[in-house]
């Protein structure tokens, strides 16, 4: 029971100072989004990332987190904003959803390292369980690092993981995570109050300055053959 206490509280801080640390660049909504346009164009041109690139038609979705963080000392985590998207009937993709993300362990560490990640769901189970208000990676949905490199074969998940940091690419671990929707930011992007599914499925909530971002993971997709 103290253990999940102090796991709770290890990743409320963390939340806070990732927050902090990212006002900076993500003060609103609409960085969030120009920032993952900026980043699905970079996956597109990356010659590590053709696992990636090929097979964006096979995708139900993506979630995309410009800067995720992780450091610490002594009490560490991970953590960032993200937005998600999915894919409709006739290939079309929706607007975006605001998520955070965010993790906590204990021990001995020190630095800060901050990684570029992209999602790729792969199942309608990994949507669904993305349409909930929190849920964690590799306890609800399961989730591998994503194939990266000439030849490489993915592993059978809900969620494939892809990620750049400093210009090192790899998998990432990013295993028993939390993803949580920012509805805060949902609300500010689209004038009122509005969950994920009426975004994701319904589409009933758009906003114009989201289409660049739509049209960079739609054109991604076609490339692929979907």
């Amino acid at each position: 029971m103290h253990m999940r206490l102090l796991q709770s509280l290890i990743f409320t801080c963390f939340i806070f100072f990732t927050s902090s640390q990212l006002a900076a660049n993500e003060a609103t909504a609409e960085a969030l989004v120009d920032a993952s346009t900026n980043s699905v164009n970079t996956f597109t041109v990356d010659p590590d990332m053709k696992w990636f690139r090929d097979n964006m038609s096979n995708a139900k979705g993506v979630l995309i987190v410009p800067q995720l963080i992780k450091g610490g000392l002594i009490f560490g985590g991970s953590g960032g904003s993200g937005v998600l998207l999915v894919k409709g009937e006739g290939n079309i993709w929706s607007d975006p959803a605001f998520y955070t993300m965010g993790s906590g362990t204990v021990g001995f560490q020190i630095g800060v390292e901050v990684s570029e990640i992209i999602l790729m769901i792969m199942t309608e189970r990994g949507v669904d369980a993305m349409l909930t208000s929190s849920f964690k990676l590799g306890g609800d949905v399961s989730i591998a690092a994503g194939p990266i490199g000439a030849g490489a074969k993915a592993q059978t998940a809900d969620i494939l993981a892809f990620s750049r940091t400093k210009g090192i690419y790899g998998g990432v671990n990013i295993e028993g995570a939390v993803l949580k929707t920012r509805d805060d930011w949902n609300h500010d992007y689209y004038g009122n109050q509005t969950a994920p599914r009426e975004i994701l499925i319904n589409r009933s909530k758009t906003n114009t300055h989201a289409d660049e971002l739509r049209s960079a993971v739609a054109n991604l997709a076609i490339k692929s053959g979907g």
